[in-house]
């Protein structure tokens, strides 16, 4: 299976970076969840003094047959649209991604529509979107696996080229809808938990969205007990595609950083296969999609952010590198109170 070879960070280093830690010029404790993310980083990477390498940022996109069941406030061809957008570097991840040094692929998994000239995203599709979950599996069980190992030959590719810190982003009319049903089943909740308002519904269309998944979950009378055929049932390309490479980060001890909702539905997926994936995550926004926060408290996660954001694309990861480089820096570079020659707290 794809996950068999991803094991837990050795916890043998883990009273030495937490003494490295306290022993800083501050008191204990005093950063924070910065110290929590500096001790997480240092056992990911198995060293006292870790490094980010060549930090890369994935968006993955495709369509879904269920938006033009009308669960979504814009049309489908939003998501070709948006693709060209991230191509031209218009869009707000390429903006976030130039403002702090993160490399930036955008990824067809399933739009669509064809993209020609030079200026194209990484071709990997899987087809022109998957059928209405609501009718029929979203995708078959080849389409499915050909997705998870599409996404971890993407991710060995950049661990090869010296990558150690890797985000994930999503574009996907209709993929709250997908990520809704994914949380359902694996987190073994009421789909009135799960399901928001995604780019912006009326009560009126929120309530349609919500009868149209409900009929999707009576109609596949799924469980968590077989995650791959869940994942075929409601997936989406760009879903399966990511969970896949979530995984194979992993699998190399990369540093994973997590968006929002759909990023954590292709989480909650991959945890599934491997639950050693959770000692890789960085949650890094909380979403305002009302689900995210209930994915968060069943997988123990806790985010870096809460901007109130519910755009995609791997903004959360942008926006929250700088603090993994802060983590990292004060762990290296910030004297301990030995070496400043600074008294430390009355015992």
């Amino acid at each position: 299976m794809l996950s068999e070879k991803i094991l837990p960070p050795d916890l043998g280093l883990e009273q030495a970076l937490q003494n490295k830690i306290d022993q800083k010029t501050k008191p204990l404790g005093a950063l924070g969840n910065l110290e929590a993310l500096a001790l997480k980083i240092g056992l990911i990477q198995q060293t006292l003094t870790p490094e980010l390498k060549a930090p890369h940022l994935l968006v993955f996109a495709a369509d879904h047959g269920v938006a033009l069941d009308g669960v979504s406030a814009f049309p489908q061809e939003v998501t070709y649209q948006m693709v060209m957008n991230f191509l031209g570097g218009g869009a707000a991840i390429n903006v976030f991604c130039r403002q702090n040094g993160l490399g930036l692929t955008i990824v067809d998994a399933g739009v669509k529509g064809d993209f020609e000239g030079h200026n194209k995203p990484a071709d990997f599709k899987i087809a022109h979107g998957t059928q209405n979950f609501v009718e029929t599996a979203a995708m078959t069980a080849e389409q499915c696996s050909t997705a998870l190992e599409h996404g971890r030959e993407i991710v060995k590719d950049l661990f090869e080229k010296g990558s150690n810190v890797i985000g994930f982003g999503e574009m996907g009319i209709g993929n709250t809808s997908s990520a809704s049903l994914l949380m359902s089943v694996f987190c073994d909740l009421p789909l009135t938990e799960c399901v928001g308002r995604g780019t912006g519904l009326t009560d009126t269309q929120l309530q349609h969205k919500q009868e149209r998944l409900t009929r999707a979950l009576e109609f596949h009378q799924l469980d968590r007990s077989d995650p791959l055929k869940v994942m075929e049932a409601f997936g989406g390309f760009e879903i399966v595609m990511m969970a896949g490479s979530m995984l194979a980060a992993a699998e190399r001890k990369m540093i994973v950083l997590v968006d929002g909702f759909i990023a954590s539905a292709a989480l909650l997926a991959a945890y599934q296969l491997n639950k050693n994936i959770l000692q890789y995550a960085v949650f890094c926004h909380e979403s305002a999609e009302q689900g995210h926060q209930k994915i968060l408290k069943y997988l123990g996660g806790k985010a870096l952010l809460k901007l109130d954001l519910r755009l995609g694309e791997g903004t959360g990861c942008a926006l929250a590198y700088p603090l993994l480089q802060s983590a990292v820096q004060f762990l290296n570079d910030m004297a301990s109170f030995e070496s400043a020659g600074v008294s430390e707290k009355k015992s």
